[in-house]
């Protein structure tokens, strides 16, 4: 197969048709409204940051509480009580999180939960380069949290988002799927890393469709996802 970056070279006319055709017809969905950062729950302390893009704050649903952020509370708060705070922006690459990161408080949280790299794929930035942002990104979070456990939520593979044609979404899937291998290597050599796979295919089979968007999670979709989450943090608290 040839190198992606030819592949890339080769689509800008039909990219830069479907880009703007995208841009263009997709709907806008706001980030939605509620707390994001707080305490809840009873027993066992335990503190918990999110740091992401659209899908971490929420985007595809109104309210926070039927974001991943509620779904995670809601999972959570019986046998714990959750420190929690929600740093996410809707638009924002790995390097605009990693700088929203650097302005926190050095702070401990138990577990960090991340969401990035749609918007690294949408700006056609290469794998490898992706990868060295997500390197610094993780070292400034072990570096400011001191996290017993570190989350990280894959790619989604966005050949199978319903806003994107082809070969528009074949291209990103490309590129999503590239960067969800080096992810995953870089995630194994951490001893205190989980991966957490967006699987859009496995909740197509489970009939959970996206937001009206065809871009972001719907209020199933979060909730399959924070259950995956809430699952791993009980098997380590």
């Amino acid at each position: 197969m040839l190198p992606l970056k030819l592949i890339t070279f080769g689509l800008i006319p039909s990219l830069l048709i479907q880009g703007y055709q995208v841009k263009k017809n997709t709907l806008r969905l706001p980030e939605p409204e509620g707390m994001r950062k707080g305490s809840i729950g009873q027993g066992k302390p335990l503190s918990i940051l999110i740091l992401g893009d659209s899908a971490a704050a929420g985007v595809g649903v109104t309210q926070q509480q039927d974001a991943l952020l509620g779904a995670l509370l809601v999972t959570l708060q019986p046998d714990f009580k959750i420190q929690y705070q929600l740093e996410a922006k809707t638009g924002d690459t790995t390097l605009q999180v990693l700088e929203r990161t650097q302005q926190l408080e050095h702070q401990h949280f138990d577990v960090v939960i991340t969401s990035i790299g749609v918007n690294d794929v949408t700006k056609l930035i290469s794998p490898k380069k992706w990868l060295q942002q997500q390197q610094i990104f993780y070292a400034t979070i072990e570096r400011k949290f001191t996290p017993h456990m570190v989350l990280v939520t894959g790619v989604p593979p966005m050949h199978l988002f319903p806003a994107l044609p082809n070969p528009l979404g074949w291209l990103f899937g490309q590129y999503s799927s590239e960067m969800n291998k080096k992810l995953a290597e870089f995630v194994a050599a951490k001893a205190n890393y989980q991966l957490i796979q967006f699987d859009l295919a496995h909740f197509k089979a489970l009939n959970l469709q996206m937001a009206e968007d065809g871009f972001h999670p719907s209020k199933e979709i979060y909730q399959v996802w924070a259950q995956e989450l809430s699952n791993k943090i009980r098997l380590m608290f």
